[in-house]
Protein backbone atom coordinates (compact mmCIF):
# COMPACT_ATOMS: atom_id res chain seq x y z
CA UNK A 1 0.00 0.00 0.00
CA UNK A 2 2.79 2.61 0.89
CA UNK A 3 4.33 1.78 -2.15
CA UNK A 4 1.81 2.50 -4.64
CA UNK A 5 1.07 5.80 -2.79
CA UNK A 6 4.86 6.47 -3.33
CA UNK A 7 4.90 6.24 -6.98
CA UNK A 8 1.92 7.56 -7.88
CA UNK A 9 3.33 10.80 -6.02
CA UNK A 10 6.61 9.85 -8.36
CA UNK A 11 4.54 9.89 -11.72
CA UNK A 12 2.54 13.02 -10.17
CA UNK A 13 6.05 14.86 -10.17
CA UNK A 14 7.37 13.73 -13.55
CA UNK A 15 4.42 14.60 -15.51
CA UNK A 16 4.41 18.11 -13.50
CA UNK A 17 3.95 21.01 -16.48
CA UNK A 18 5.47 24.70 -15.79
CA UNK A 19 2.17 26.43 -15.77
CA UNK A 20 1.60 30.20 -16.24
CA UNK A 21 1.16 30.44 -12.18
CA UNK A 22 5.19 28.99 -11.82
CA UNK A 23 6.45 31.93 -13.86
CA UNK A 24 7.77 34.75 -11.81
CA UNK A 25 6.33 38.10 -12.81
CA UNK A 26 6.16 41.81 -11.30
CA UNK A 27 2.84 41.30 -10.21
CA UNK A 28 3.73 37.80 -8.31
CA UNK A 29 6.78 39.77 -7.10
CA UNK A 30 8.01 42.42 -4.42
CA UNK A 31 7.28 45.62 -4.80
CA UNK A 32 10.73 46.54 -6.18
CA UNK A 33 11.17 43.73 -8.40
CA UNK A 34 11.52 44.76 -12.09
CA UNK A 35 11.56 42.28 -14.39
CA UNK A 36 11.93 43.98 -18.01
CA UNK A 37 12.18 42.80 -21.66
CA UNK A 38 15.44 41.55 -21.41
CA UNK A 39 16.75 44.69 -23.11
CA UNK A 40 20.47 46.06 -22.26
CA UNK A 41 20.50 49.38 -20.97
CA UNK A 42 21.40 52.77 -22.91
CA UNK A 43 22.49 54.68 -19.85
CA UNK A 44 21.88 55.55 -16.54
CA UNK A 45 19.77 57.65 -14.11
CA UNK A 46 20.83 60.43 -12.90
CA UNK A 47 19.94 61.43 -9.21
CA UNK A 48 17.76 64.15 -9.85
CA UNK A 49 15.55 61.79 -12.64
CA UNK A 50 17.20 62.51 -15.71
CA UNK A 51 18.39 60.08 -18.01
CA UNK A 52 21.98 60.24 -19.36
CA UNK A 53 22.92 57.72 -22.84
CA UNK A 54 25.96 56.59 -23.04
CA UNK A 55 27.52 56.32 -26.52
CA UNK A 56 29.61 53.68 -26.12
CA UNK A 57 26.30 51.15 -25.21
CA UNK A 58 23.94 52.16 -28.53
CA UNK A 59 24.12 49.79 -31.05
CA UNK A 60 26.45 50.57 -33.99
CA UNK A 61 25.06 48.96 -37.17
CA UNK A 62 27.89 48.40 -39.89
CA UNK A 63 26.09 48.25 -43.43
CA UNK A 64 28.28 47.92 -46.90
CA UNK A 65 27.95 50.02 -49.45
CA UNK A 66 25.14 48.94 -52.05
CA UNK A 67 25.80 51.78 -54.70
CA UNK A 68 26.28 49.19 -57.74
CA UNK A 69 24.21 46.08 -56.37
CA UNK A 70 22.23 44.27 -58.84
CA UNK A 71 19.44 42.85 -56.05
CA UNK A 72 16.85 45.13 -54.48
CA UNK A 73 16.91 45.42 -51.02
CA UNK A 74 13.54 44.62 -50.50
CA UNK A 75 11.81 41.31 -51.76
CA UNK A 76 7.79 40.95 -51.76
CA UNK A 77 6.14 37.96 -50.96
CA UNK A 78 3.61 38.00 -52.90
CA UNK A 79 5.54 39.47 -55.84
CA UNK A 80 3.64 39.57 -59.04
CA UNK A 81 5.11 38.54 -62.36
CA UNK A 82 5.61 41.94 -64.93
CA UNK A 83 6.25 41.56 -68.59
CA UNK A 84 9.58 43.36 -69.63
CA UNK A 85 8.14 44.43 -72.40
CA UNK A 86 5.37 46.70 -70.83
CA UNK A 87 7.65 48.04 -68.28
CA UNK A 88 10.23 48.81 -70.53
CA UNK A 89 7.05 50.84 -72.55
CA UNK A 90 6.11 52.83 -69.86
CA UNK A 91 9.56 54.14 -69.01
CA UNK A 92 10.01 55.52 -72.32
Amino acid sequence: MPLGLILGIGRSMRRKRTSSLDILSSKRAPRDYYKGKNCKPTGFHTRKGGYVVVQEKLPNYVVPDLTDFKLKPYVSQCAREVKTTEAAESAK
